[in-house]
């Protein structure tokens, strides 16, 4: 009997079954977000005008008994699967980091966490408090913003971080606020 072969002529997609399948791979969108505008603001207001030494109150150099906040906006894209993952609570966490410049200036973590919602695309993560409460000294800072976003909090996702983003680029300085008698 004679060897028989069947040539293959051009590539063969072992997968078709007919020539007019389509194969959707990215049925349900991708899902990404945007970490953007870190920002830092001193709530101390105007001082009076006797005690007066510019023109306004400096939201980066703070007393350290004023309050003060760091907040980051996180931005979801719109597809399918993103308005599932934010339907289903998603943990949003953010981290600032306070690097210290200098021998007396110490280095802090502070924290604020949220979890996404119906139909919402856009956050702002906020950490508001005092130097002293942070435990920050007097002294000059870096302030970097780190986001981990995940897990789902449902019972049927995954316990699993689904994305990270890092900003930086705020320079804040904590002077040790004195008492008027």
């Amino acid at each position: 009997m004679a060897n028989t072969a069947i040539r293959k002529v051009g590539q063969q997609i072992p997968v078709q079954i007919g020539g007019t399948e389509t194969h959707s791979k990215n049925v349900l969108g991708p899902v990404y977000f945007t970490l953007c505008n870190l920002r830092l603001r001193g709530l101390a207001g105007e001082p009076e005008l006797t005690k007066d030494v510019a023109p306004a109150q400096s939201p980066y150099i703070i007393a350290s008994n004023e309050a003060f906040e760091v907040d980051v906006d996180i931005e979801f894209n719109d597809s399918p699967l993103t308005r599932l993952l934010l339907c289903l609570g998603t943990r949003m966490t953010v981290c600032f980091s306070f690097e210290g410049v200098g021998a007396k200036a110490v280095e802090i973590d502070l924290e604020a966490s949220e979890l996404t919602a119906k139909d919402v695309f856009k956050y702002t993560l906020t950490w508001k408090g005092t130097p002293e409460m942070a435990g920050l000294t007097a002294g000059f800072y870096g302030i970097a913003a780190v986001a981990t976003v995940g897990p789902v909090e449902h019972p049927c996702a995954p316990k699993c971080a689904m994305g990270y983003g890092y900003i930086a680029g705020l320079l804040m300085q904590v002077y040790e606020a004195f008492e008027s008698h």
